[in-house]
């Protein structure tokens, strides 16, 4: 008897201290009771060193250059083991940030970090883009082979990138086409494109790249204007993003807002994205060198966004070689964006997409499609090539192998979209069919319901769709 009571207080002190360690990290609540095996993600922890940028010669008057002593203040952390950057109130103009491990570049309230547009700060580098191998820019922000790194506080980061970026004239007004485009720069044939340079076009940057990084936390901080991409982990793994806003212009050309690539083991929740291109993306690389790479990304968990405009709400894909799997997202809503939820791909990338389970999305206002599943990608927006898209090579004998994408296994429920032109546009290929896409409690109001093109098992189960 004495015995079962010492076995049961064992067991019950075993329960809370479990218990006292799952409250112990506020982040445990996302990967509970999930659809597939993930393990929880945790937050970062810095030594109790603090610096202030000020104290290494730095001014926030918007026109000094800071890149020194934001250089110095990170050298002088990290030979304390790490700790806490401080940036106060005030506009921090700078060239490119190297982050380091264990350090947390805190933006207080009232604080702006602006990047210099100026090329010449910027060397060109080895690094990665749209999947592949590539020499551009080197980030404003960049770390690689970090361990314990974040970007938080209440400021603003903006990457000035009008600076880098090429414009389209149908994308503005006159007043602001001739704004951006009167100190000079280069012009299409048809002056109808603008772009600073010609160097610039091919070397702009992410505005925050983040290689093969360990534990990492960006929140609260708002990333904006940036040259390329927005916010881009590669290959990073134990990696939380939590209240952030990333914006771009609407006319912003490969103004992604999130690419997260090949990373595993992440959550992105409570945070809002609006941009001129995909605002939520998963990659794994493209073609043959994301095959190779094999590093699929998986296990996200996206929970709690907001997203306004863009070219898609979510995407998976087009570079999605290394493969895409054990995604959620939930509880989310999507506002004036091209498409909803968006999956893209072509012939030559590979990879498999699978176990993506998608629940509780509201739409409103969704320009062209609620869904789509597009397989015949050309890099263009949906809304770009509304007038150009056909069944293409529909006929063509083609045997899948390594090269031939495959969606399946996914699962799409509780969908209220008010106001969408199509609900569903579902296009895959004669030889690698899009398979097994369950459909549930789903309630569109859309001019057309929609094609279906290549896809076995799409199970449809309280499908509604209203004009």
């Amino acid at each position: 008897m004495k015995l079962t009571k010492q076995l049961a207080t064992a067991l019950l002190l075993t329960l809370a201290t479990g218990m006292q360690a799952a409250n112990n990290n506020p982040y445990s609540i996302y990967t509970s009771n999930l659809p597939f095996s993930m393990p929880e993600v945790t937050v970062p922890t810095f030594p109790n060193h603090l610096v202030n940028l000020k104290d290494f010669g730095a001014k926030g008057d918007g026109t000094s250059l800071c890149t020194e002593a934001f250089v110095k203040a990170i050298d002088a952390l990290s030979q304390k083991g790490g700790g806490r950057l401080v940036v106060p109130q005030g506009v921090w103009f700078t060239g490119p940030i190297e982050l380091k491990s264990n350090i947390d570049l805190h933006l207080e309230q009232g604080a702006i970090i602006l990047f210099s547009g100026d090329m010449s700060l910027y060397p060109v580098i080895e690094t990665v883009y749209e999947g592949k191998a590539d020499r551009r820019c080197q980030s404003p922000i960049t770390g690689k082979d970090l361990v314990n790194v974040a970007i938080t506080g209440r400021g603003v980061i903006d990457g000035n990138g009008q600076n880098w970026r090429p414009l389209k004239k149908w994308k503005v007004t006159d007043k602001q086409w001739a704004k951006m485009t009167k100190n000079g720069g280069t012009m299409s044939e048809k002056k109808d494109l603008w772009y600073p340079s010609e160097e610039h076009l091919r070397r702009r940057p992410v505005l925050i790249q983040l290689v093969n990084c360990r534990n990492v936390l960006l929140q609260n901080v708002a990333f904006q204007n940036s040259p390329a991409w927005n916010i881009h982990p590669l290959m990073c793994e134990n990696l939380i993003i939590d209240g952030i806003t990333a914006r771009n212009p609407f006319y912003a050309q490969n103004g992604d807002a999130l690419d997260l690539e090949s990373c595993r083991n992440a959550l992105v929740v409570n945070s809002v994205f609006d941009a001129g291109d995909d605002c939520i993306c998963i990659k794994s690389g493209k073609d043959k060198e994301g095959r190779l790479r094999a590093r699929p990304c998986e296990n996200v968990v996206i929970s709690g966004c907001t997203v306004f405009a863009g070219h898609g709400g979510f995407t998976v894909g087009s570079e999605m070689s290394g493969g895409v799997r054990n995604i959620l997202v939930k509880d989310c809503q999507f506002l004036g964006t091209d498409v909803g939820l968006r999956f893209k791909s072509t012939r030559g990338r590979g990879g498999v997409v699978e176990n993506i389970f998608i629940n509780s999305i509201s739409m409103y206002n969704i320009i062209e499609d609620a869904l789509t599943f597009d397989l015949y990608y050309d890099g263009k927006s949906v809304t770009d090539d509304m007038d150009g898209i056909e069944q293409q090579s529909a006929k063509a004998r083609i045997v899948a192998d390594e090269t031939t994408p495959c969606f399946r296994n996914i699962t799409i429920e509780n969908i209220i979209c008010r106001g969408a032109n199509r609900a569903f546009y579902f296009n895959g290929l004669p030889e690698q069919p899009i398979k097994n896409v369950n459909l549930r409690n789903i309630y569109i109001t859309a001019d057309q319901e929609g094609e279906f093109h290549y896809c076995e098992g799409v199970k449809k189960e309280n499908v509604n769709i209203r004009k």
